[in-house]
């Protein structure tokens, strides 16, 4: 299952590397898709304390969310990390939640918390064993991530980025102040 999941977000990548370049992986349509100006759906999953904790997008009203959807065994998701931790230090203050959800098995808690320690993350990590959120935000790999504003509507999404450059600070800080 995990190599078939593997598969999935490589052929994926592959796939969404041509659309990032124009801009375009979820192009806006009026039948219900998860896009930029929708409402971001909600989700559910759990934290990876001892008992887990359950969370949904509800957890996160009034602040801006930097939602993200990963993997410990993806290599770019492990490549957006530092960037995601760096607006998380920069905006947290100012009403930014950074949450990343884990799709990794079940039974992986202990290696999805190494991976937090190795990597020095301190933004919230949700765990998604059940993959559910993949369904529910219709995604076809990762990493996939959704900037929502503070009323819920999706504002951004991107595969693979850098969080931390000039662009998408900007537009961090434009939601933030708004």
């Amino acid at each position: 299952m995990a190599s078939t999941r593997r598969l999935l977000g490589i052929g994926a990548a592959l796939l969404a590397v041509g659309a990032v370049g124009v801009g375009l992986l979820m192009p806006a349509t009026e039948d219900g898709r998860v896009t930029v100006g929708a409402r971001a759906p909600d989700f559910s999953a759990v934290t990876l304390d001892e008992p887990a904790q359950p969370r949904t997008l509800a957890d996160y009203d009034g602040d801006v969310l930097l939602l993200n959807v990963w993997a410990t065994w993806c290599p770019p998701c492990v490549a957006e990390m530092p960037t995601m931790q760096a607006v998380h230090e920069a905006y947290a203050g100012r009403g930014l939640r950074v949450v990343a959800v884990s799709v990794d098995d079940r039974g992986t808690e202990d290696l999805i918390r190494e991976f937090l320690a190795d990597h020095g993350l301190t933004f919230e990590i949700l765990h998604d064993p059940a993959f559910a959120i993949f369904d529910t935000y219709q995604l076809n790999g990762v990493p996939m991530t959704f900037l929502i504003d503070r009323g819920g509507t999706i504002r951004l999404t991107r595969f693979a980025a850098d969080w931390s450059s000039p662009g998408h600070r900007s537009e961090i800080e434009r939601l933030l102040d708004d």
